[in-house]
């Protein structure tokens, strides 16, 4: 039985044994539904509309979970004329509140979720130097801490039912750190190292973790790291070049979302996702040097560096 949208809103409720219970109100039971669902962070635009479409199209519930639905003007233009079952929810992943009430709403309203997808993300590129306290801690905020915020809740549910698939969206940056990504890579560095724990802990309750490791992809996160900021640092300058060469043959975010919908539909118990042509290539370039040889790469002089980027990916990172 469902419970209608206003009877939720501003009310208290927890989820207990199958059951919503609203004070006041009488116990509702839920009937087995036979449609799987899934929540998606970071669904307005991007990777996570992408993906928010992807398992819409697949059959699935979907959350579309974001901090503005109402503004969401990607999402609404490509869901206006659809009749998917997917249902734009409100979340702010920095806030514990917003997390507890949406997540524990969906599973008051419809008794589980299948599928967590933890693709909300913001990135903040500079120096080490030039970059804020604040701007490292907002990028950690998001992308590490808000991920955490949604695993904690719907942990325990998953758990309870053995049965459920987190899906972790993080980066090649997770793996290999780049400046001017310094703050970013952090923030995917730990995410990656929290995945692989959550991963042997939740195996023996039948919950698959994934980690998918996108390359450059399209989305306008890329374009604006294509873009050069002044520092007496060389490097902001050239990755933007890096990004600005790889975005003029692009790569669609509905590559990241078809494998995102693979692995939750499957019983592959694989952690590593790299996605993109030039995630796998990247991840084995950097293995095959030592730490020693990759900082001596990327200092080295802006000549020697477009010069080794065009020998080795193929690219011409120079910015006229």
């Amino acid at each position: 039985m469902a419970i209608q949208h206003n009877m939720l809103l501003g009310i208290h409720k927890y989820h207990t044994q199958g059951e919503c219970i609203l004070p006041g109100s009488t116990t509702l039971t839920f009937k087995t539904m036979n449609m799987k669902s899934v929540i998606v962070t970071g669904a307005n635009r991007g990777i996570g509309l992408e993906t928010a479409l992807a398992f819409a199209q697949a059959g699935y519930k979907v959350f579309a979970a974001m901090r503005n639905p109402n503004g969401a003007t990607s999402f609404k233009e490509k869901f206006s004329d659809t009749a998917f079952h997917i249902h734009p929810v409100t979340m702010d992943v920095d806030s514990d509140d917003s997390v507890n009430h949406c997540i524990e709403k969906i599973l008051c309203e419809h008794g589980s979720i299948d599928v967590l997808v933890n693709n909300a993300g913001i990135e903040r590129h500079g120096s080490i130097e030039d970059l804020t306290m604040a701007d490292f801690k907002a990028v950690m905020e998001t992308n590490y801490f808000g991920v955490l915020r949604c695993v904690k809740v719907v942990v325990p549910s998953m758990r309870k039912n053995k049965n459920g698939c987190i899906i972790n969206i993080t980066s090649i940056a997770g793996r290999i750190a780049n400046t001017p990504l310094g703050a970013y890579s952090a923030s995917k560095f730990a995410l990656e190292a929290v995945s692989e724990s959550l991963a042997q802990e939740l195996k023996s309750f039948n919950i698959r973790v994934g980690i998918v490791e996108p390359g450059i992809i399209n989305t306008q996160m890329a374009s604006n790291i294509s873009i050069g900021d002044d520092s007496v640092y060389p490097q902001a300058k050239r990755f933007a070049g890096l990004f600005a060469a790889s975005l003029k043959t692009p790569t669609h975010p509905s590559l990241v979302a078809a494998k995102v919908l693979e692995i939750a539909d499957s019983s592959n118990w694989q952690l590593r996702h790299p996605v993109g042509p030039d995630a796998l290539p990247f991840l084995q370039w950097r293995a095959a040097m030592t730490d020693e040889e990759y900082v001596d790469w990327n200092a080295a002089t802006d000549e020697d560096w477009y010069n080794a980027v065009q020998n080795t990916f193929g690219l011409n990172a120079r910015q006229v």
